[in-house]
């Protein structure tokens, strides 16, 4: 008799995980770019850390085994991943660096010079991937110009990759339509209570890869910086059905979800700046998630947004200057 993804049994998934378990991974699996570049799958995420904290929260993940930070020109420490990096004394072309450019530096001048800012905070002369960090519907224009200028620092070795972030699948065709190279990343809203399915198969389409922010659903406990979230934010850390799953491998819920992210292809960026949770989401290389788990988790998809809604953006709401130093 054989089980579908717990309990004892022969089938393979079961052998699979058995196997992985006796030989747990220690570093994070690559995903290769749409330009040939790879990337850890599991990246460190520092929003909302607070600067005072992100060079030692950086540094303790990467002595745990993260080799990709994400980061963004509006989160405002970028200048101590930097330093986190250098205290780690992991080698530079050992660790994949992800940064932002924010609203207000769109343009087409305006983000050639946004790229000089944080490399400049990040000590570093070339970034690994460079990506827009909202659309802007209302002032499309700045947004095309923007990406344009991404091209060119692609076109100049400044950047490894190029991409986006929090894209709709309208504002993914309209960017396609008058831009020449198609993004190598659309980083967006993606855990089980709110899955993208429209999203994700546009970006199997056109060869991008889909990377998860708030991979856990964690965004409910984040503040509304733009005061666009909408009310009565749900956790998915307290389901039900992700609490049962995770009981049943002996993991926290935290790290079944990673692990469904990263079994279905996608990149996901959790987030702490306690040594202990570090840890914890790097922990998840022997789960492997039977059938009837993945379909369990998809299954929870509620269509409804825990962040803002990428329409609503403006630079009316988010028009902050980033800082020369």
């Amino acid at each position: 008799m054989a089980l579908t993804g717990r309990g004892l049994c022969l089938c393979p998934e079961a052998q699979l995980r058995n196997e992985r378990r006796r030989s747990v991974m220690t570093a994070a699996p690559l995903l290769t770019l749409n330009n040939g570049v790879t990337l850890p799958a599991l990246g460190f995420g520092v929003f909302q850390s607070a600067p005072e904290e992100t060079a030692a929260a950086v540094e303790a993940a990467l002595a745990i085994g993260y080799r990709h930070v994400d980061t963004a020109a509006v989160y405002s420490n970028e200048r101590e991943v930097g330093e986190g990096i250098r205290r780690s004394g992991i080698d530079r072309s050992e660790v994949f660096i992800e940064t932002k450019v924010w609203i207000s530096d769109y343009g087409y001048e305006q983000t050639l010079h946004a790229f000089d800012k944080s490399a400049r905070k990040l000590g570093v002369d070339q970034i690994d991937l460079l990506i827009l960090h909202q659309p802007l519907p209302s002032a499309f224009d700045k947004t095309v110009a923007s990406y344009q200028a991404l091209e060119k620092l692609l076109a100049a070795g400044k950047v490894r990759a190029i991409g986006v972030s929090n894209f709709t699948t309208d504002h993914l065709k309209a960017l396609l339509e008058r831009t020449e190279i198609v993004p190598a990343v659309n980083q967006i809203e993606l855990h089980p209570y709110f899955v993208q399915r429209d999203m994700q198969q546009a970006h199997a389409e056109h060869g991008i890869l889909t990377q998860a922010w708030s991979p856990i659903g964690g965004v409910t406990f984040y503040p509304d910086i733009l005061g666009l979230a909408p009310e009565n934010r749900t956790s998915t850390l307290t389901e039900p059905v992700i609490r049962g799953i995770a009981d049943a491998y002996g993991k926290t819920a935290a790290q079944v979800m990673l692990a469904w992210h990263l079994q279905q292809g996608r990149s996901a960026i959790p987030k702490s700046v306690k040594p202990e949770r570090i840890a914890e989401n790097f922990n998840v290389f022997d789960i492997v998630l039977g059938a009837g788990d993945m379909a369990a988790l998809d299954a929870l998809d509620k269509g409804v947004r825990n962040g803002p809604d990428p329409e609503a953006v403006t630079l009316e709401i988010g028009n902050w200057p980033i800082p020369e130093a």
